[in-house]
């Protein structure tokens, strides 16, 4: 893999953790393939995909579109005042590439604040993307949250780590 391809693809991750900072979930939302997959094991890396155990959450494009519909819903109380986030991003590891297919598997440990009021959560962990090259670009067909924590007891997480 040439260094122009390695280079869009952590810049992808940079610009789809800038789209939900910034609030611009439909934007967001778009980067999904159609068989995208936003999943939070409630083992964290110790859980196998596939396994059927709980998740903090695990939402395909439906599910996503549905708890975007609610965050920007001037009745849902609990965006009274709306939550803000911030991803900070280490450099992400391309951990797989399958140029045939134009599959490829990023690692990128992050810290993740989240405020809303006065209140402040952090989390911290491994984010895994699975992106595919598509005809409209580079897709998410999984974004996998590893929180370091995930077995602790967890406020309710109002936006997406």
């Amino acid at each position: 893999m040439d260094t122009t391809m390695e280079r869009e693809l952590f810049d992808f991750v940079a610009h789809e953790a800038r789209l939900i900072d910034a609030r611009r979930f439909d934007e967001w939302l778009a980067l999904f393939a159609d068989n995208g997959r936003y999943w939070v094991p409630l083992q964290g890396v110790a859980q196998a995909e596939g396994a059927t155990h709980n998740a903090l959450a695990d939402e395909d494009r439906l599910l996503l579109s549905l708890r975007i519909e609610r965050l920007k819903n001037p009745r849902a109380h609990s965006q009274h005042p709306p939550s803000r986030c911030q991803h900070i991003l280490q450099q992400p590891t391309l951990a797989q590439a399958d140029d045939d297919v134009q599959r490829y598997e990023l690692h990128t440990p992050f810290v993740y604040i989240e405020s809303r009021g006065e209140r402040q959560l952090m989390l911290a962990g491994t984010v895994r993307h699975r992106l595919v090259r598509r005809a409209g670009g580079l897709q998410i067909e999984l974004k996998r949250i590893d929180l370091l924590n995930a077995d602790a007891a967890l406020p309710a997480i109002q936006l997406f780590p």
